[in-house]
């Protein structure tokens, strides 16, 4: 049904604002692909998780419009975008000369060819080993204070570059935030990424 990866699940696709991590505020094209196998209690992408609601889609279909965009950057996520083989995407929108950024859990093995790789790694579903030595960036999601050691646990495992970030679960954005830049200022590892696009009001 998805031919190599000719064809993906795709949920939506549109032109935004980068709102997390390193490339927050950069304007980007986000490919949402359905399908998690991670089922976060907290996710605000819950619509995304029964990949069957999302009839195979042409990639080049996908392609097409991304390129015809003004952005250069590409973001892949899901969902979780590494149910699927990605390399026929990725090489796709490598030759239009876009650059390429993923959104995992780490969850499965890397396929495709990607600029950025931001793991985003989940407790009750805890990454490959090969999804913290590719990562570029690591983002740990904070709902209690608790977090701060699982964050810690992953930042052991990613390479010395690898940039990290601590990201407040939006619904106790007001209670767990003071912990949160207490603790980025105790420990300037840490660099605090915020939803930027939900004060923005944007996708």
């Amino acid at each position: 049904m998805l031919q190599g990866g000719l064809r993906l699940p795709l949920v939506e696709d549109f032109y935004t604002i980068q709102g997390e991590g390193r490339h927050a505020g950069k304007p980007a094209y986000f490919i949402r692909l359905g399908g998690c196998d991670v089922g976060c209690r907290w996710c605000d992408a819950k619509y995304t998780w029964n990949p069957r609601l999302y009839p195979p889609t042409d990639i080049s279909t996908v392609v097409e419009r991304a390129s015809s965009c003004s952005a250069q950057a590409i973001v892949i996520t899901g969902g979780e975008p590494l149910l699927y083989p990605l390399g026929a995407l990725t090489r796709a929108l490598h030759e239009r000369g876009l650059e390429i950024f993923i959104e995992t859990s780490g969850t499965h093995p890397l396929s495709g060819e990607f600029d950025w790789v931001c793991l985003s790694p989940k407790r009750q579903l805890p990454p490959l080993d090969e999804a913290f030595a590719r990562a570029d960036e690591l983002k740990v999601i904070i709902q209690s204070e608790d977090d701060f050691a699982w964050a810690e646990q992953c930042a052991a495992r990613v390479g010395r570059k690898c940039l990290l970030y601590l990201q407040p679960e939006w619904s106790v954005y007001e209670s767990i935030i003071p912990s949160m830049v207490e603790y980025a200022k105790a420990d300037p590892r840490w660099n605090i990424s915020i939803q930027t696009h939900k004060f923005m009001h944007i996708p």
